[in-house]
């Protein structure tokens, strides 16, 4: 404040020099002025041209002043005057060379006399209008005075107001600063603190719209993405021991179920029928086994890198009629509507909706109905399978996913590990959502390019042989969840 005050005040001053200045060259003007004239009236009394020259270097100096004057012209009309004072002086010139010197040399005094006359009148205007352009000046130089002196108390007004505000202001500053920043870096840093014990569901409670809000909420982008990140390292390590545990024992427990199995046919063929019933018993159990071998490769078994074009209509329409030939469709309504085409495996997508509409039609029973929706979805192919049934609780929804976690007495718990698998290997996803009372959606989204992610290694390549798909029953296909 008071360097703006003293810098005004010094523009102010600056102001009032140029118009002091502007009334010296007014005043050196009118003298210079005088001086043509005075030399005017010598050439007059003496009758010769012995003072011409030096009315000459009075009449230049009138010239050079009268252009100083002008820059030096605040406005419009003092500019006004200073032409004119340069017109008069041109009048004065001509005037004392055409008509006065000639008649002092003639020596023809009425014309001398009356040359004279008409000089002093324009030296009478010139003068005349010099005044005025003092007196402009001077008042402009009052003005600026006044202008400055009021500054001057404005300036130390606003200081003295100033330094005893100071206080108030700094507690302001200092609340402001207590609320606006120390707390929310004390939220900040508590959340860090949360974060560091493990705690990964911490959130930073901090809604404000500047940079602490958008910290707050980079913050708790970063902890749900580090909370996801970590769900899915748990899953990829789960799945990992579990291709571990596969590769060890898979190859060991097919061939004596295979040879369970085959002893199995071969005795029923030969036993009465109580018998029979024993050994279909033995059988199934057997089947049961291979398909949980079966589901445990499937989940480390990678996916060949050749694809191929996959209509999910015509796929989808040859699912359920392989369900419903089997039996496992009886008194469900299934309905399939909508087409698309993506790149992929066409046994493992088969695989993958056989998986989901199978789940489907247990959920809905005897007089339920399933739908299955194929939709283009933002660059992306969707199957929608829902159902009519009781829908999915949401502490069980939370581990739908999770190997060999089932709801139902006869299920693997492997179905839907081995669609999310298979679907993720395609670059796609498995998803479910659900209500209670108003059924269950599962969705299976493929991207229309096909891009897939990284398979997981491969039974052969950590170092044990993988079993192939011909020692497993149905080809891999058609598994209960």
């Amino acid at each position: 404040m008071a360097l703006g005050g003293i810098a005004r005040m010094d523009r102010g001053v600056q102001r009032m020099r140029e118009q002091e200045q502007g009334v010296r060259l007014s005043f050196e003007l009118a003298s210079a002025v005088r001086d043509q004239y005075a030399h005017q009236a010598h050439t007059i009394i003496i009758g010769d041209e012995s003072h011409i020259g030096f009315y000459a270097e009075a009449a230049r100096r009138v010239r050079v002043l009268t252009a100083q004057l002008r820059e030096r012209a605040p406005g419009v009309d003092e500019r006004a005057w200073v032409d004119e004072i340069e017109r008069a002086s041109r009048e004065l010139d001509g005037i004392f060379r055409d008509n006065i010197v000639p008649a002092v040399i003639a020596g023809n005094v009425t014309d001398v006399r009356e040359a004279h006359a008409r000089a002093q009148l324009v030296v009478t205007r010139i003068q005349d209008r010099v005044e005025m352009l003092v007196h402009r000046f001077e008042a402009e130089m009052d003005a600026l005075q006044r202008e400055v002196e009021a500054i001057q108390r404005a300036t130390f007004r606003w200081l003295a107001a100033l330094l005893v505000g100071a206080p108030i202001l700094a507690a302001v500053v200092t609340y402001t600063v207590g609320r606006s920043i120390a707390r929310p870096l004390a939220q900040l840093r508590e959340g860090a603190a949360r974060l560091a014990a493990g705690d990964l569901d911490a959130r930073i409670e901090i809604d404000s719209p500047d940079e602490f809000g958008d910290l707050a909420r980079q913050w708790n982008g970063m902890t749900a993405s580090l909370r996801e990140h970590q769900e899915k390292l748990v899953e990829t390590e789960k799945l990992a021991g579990i291709g571990r545990l596969a590769a060890g024992v898979a190859h060991e427990i097919n061939n004596p179920l295979g040879v369970i199995l085959g002893y199995a046919k071969l005795l029923r063929s030969r036993v009465d029928s109580a018998a029979q019933e024993d050994l279909r018993v033995i059988e199934d159990e057997t089947l049961r086994c291979k398909e949980i071998v079966e589901g445990l490769l499937d989940l480390s078994r990678p996916l060949h890198a050749t694809r191929e074009p996959v209509e999910l209509r015509e796929v989808c329409d040859e699912v359920v009629a392989r369900l419903r030939d089997a039996r496992l469709l009886d008194g469900v309504e299934v309905r399939v509507e909508g087409s698309g085409t993506v790149l992929g495996h066409p046994s493992k997508v088969r695989q993958i909706l056989s998986n989901l509409v199978r789940n489907a039609a247990e959920a809905a029973g005897p007089g339920g109905t399933v739908e299955v929706a194929v939709r283009e979805d933002a660059g992306a192919i969707s199957v929608d399978v829902r159902d009519d049934g009781p829908g999915i609780d949401a502490t069980v929804r939370a581990r739908l996913f999770e190997p060999f976690f089932t709801t139902k007495p006869q299920g693997t718990g492997l179905g839907l590990a081995v669609s999310r698998a298979l679907a993720r290997a395609h670059g796609g996803e498995v998803e479910a959502s659900s209500s209670p009372g108003e059924g269950a959606r599962f969705t299976f989204r493929l991207p229309q390019g096909g891009e897939g992610r990284p398979a997981a290694p491969s039974l052969s390549q950590a170092g044990e042989e993988e079993p192939t798909t011909a020692s497993l029953p149905h080809g891999g296909e058609g598994r209960p969840a």
